[in-house]
């Protein structure tokens, strides 16, 4: 993976360049951000350009033997360890097929897109004891160029209680010469103790307009389209190529939302508990992302009302709704749209009744659609 196959982050890359430049590398990274951001893209460029054997100054050179087998995910000194479904088989090795098919195909997925590659059941994964085990066995071997062993640990806030605690004794005593490069959603759900043996890398939001000039030139998609993704994916990848994926033929998301606010501005009982009936038996992916365009739908109404319809990023069927909707949301009830919104996210993502979520979400925006 090349700084410039990366999408954006401009400054990060220059950082983590300047800091191979001046040896002083960490032996321990916490990669932390939205997988959609590019943690695990920029962790690989970050490795290639390690063992780049002709560096340039913004770049590997993606040429040398080393940029070849790492493009190729077969470096023997790179080590990758990622959660697993342990009914098949419990350590990251038996799985590095499926992982390079995965990695080779969009370096920019999420744990839900790799459990599908992996497991037809879609059963959970973790990092679970067995792993740390094998990662002790890794390092405990000589690199085989001489130079560094790199272990790039993806979600590492997958890994069980056993495995939380063996590797922070690894981290604790490294072997030498030996770089961890954790690539971390949430942080905040690992042990305390391995924060604070790593050194924190955030990764910020992809730029607007460079996720547009991406997805537009990529996707073949319009400028308005490609602004429009872009807004509302909020520099997250994954959810803007989620949305190109799923939003085919007809404009989903948008319809759905446009019938949602239109039942509950009636105050039309029936119309809701049918919408709600509709959107229920849709997957839970595209339930996420229904919740995600809602939230997206909010914030471009409150631009219009009190920037402008020139700061909106909408396609030109949403700003002709929008002309009429954008009314209805003020600072009167904008706080309670994006909190019960947020929040509707966050059950569905834990397999909460879809149903019942989306039948009381419609009278809770019905209350709040006429606090404007």
């Amino acid at each position: 993976m090349l700084f410039k196959n990366v999408v954006g982050q401009k400054e990060l890359k220059a950082d983590l360049i300047r800091e191979i430049k001046a040896g002083k590398i960490s032996h321990a990274q916490l990669f932390s951000g939205k997988l959609g951001y590019g943690g695990l893209a920029m962790a690989l460029a970050f490795t290639q350009y390690l063992f780049c054997s002709n560096k340039g100054d913004e770049d590997s050179c993606g040429e040398c033997a080393s940029c070849l087998k790492i493009q190729d995910l077969q470096h023997p000194d790179v080590h990758f360890v990622f959660p697993v479904v342990q009914a098949i088989n419990k350590v990251s090795t038996l799985f590095l097929d499926s992982w390079r098919d995965q990695l080779k195909r969009n370096p920019y997925f999420n744990l839900f897109d790799w459990t599908q590659e992996m497991d037809s059941k879609e059963r959970k994964p973790i990092i679970g004891i067995e792993e740390s085990k094998d990662i002790l066995r890794k390092l405990s071997l000589k690199a085989y160029e001489g130079g560094y062993k790199v272990m790039i640990i993806w979600l590492p806030e997958e890994m069980n209680q056993e495995s939380a605690n063996k590797l922070l004794k690894i981290l604790e005593e490294p072997p030498a010469n030996t770089i961890f490069l954790l690539v971390s959603e949430n942080p905040e759900k690992l042990l305390i103790t391995i924060r604070s043996r790593t050194q924190m890398v955030r990764i910020p939001k992809i730029n607007t307009s460079e996720l547009s000039n991406f997805i537009g030139y990529h996707y073949k998609l319009d400028k308005v389209q490609a602004d429009s993704i872009a807004s509302f994916a909020e520099g997250d990848l994954i959810r803007a190529l989620e949305f190109i994926n799923t939003n085919t033929d007809k404009d989903i998301y948008r319809d759905l939302f446009i019938q949602m606010m239109r039942v509950s501005y009636k105050k039309d009982v029936i119309g809701m508990l049918d919408w709600a009936d509709k959107i229920a038996s849709e997957g839970k992916e595209r339930h996420k992302l229904y919740l995600v365009y809602a939230l997206h739908m909010f914030r471009q109404s409150l631009m219009n009302n009190y920037v402008g319809e020139h700061m909106m990023r909408v396609s030109a069927e949403e700003e002709k709704f929008l002309r009429n909707f954008a009314p209805f949301i003020s600072g009167n009830n904008i706080r309670e749209f994006m909190e019960t919104f947020d929040a509707a996210y966050y059950h569905i993502d834990r397999n909460a009744n879809s149903k019942i979520l989306f039948t009381q979400l419609c009278f809770q925006t019905m209350r709040y659609i006429h606090q404007a």
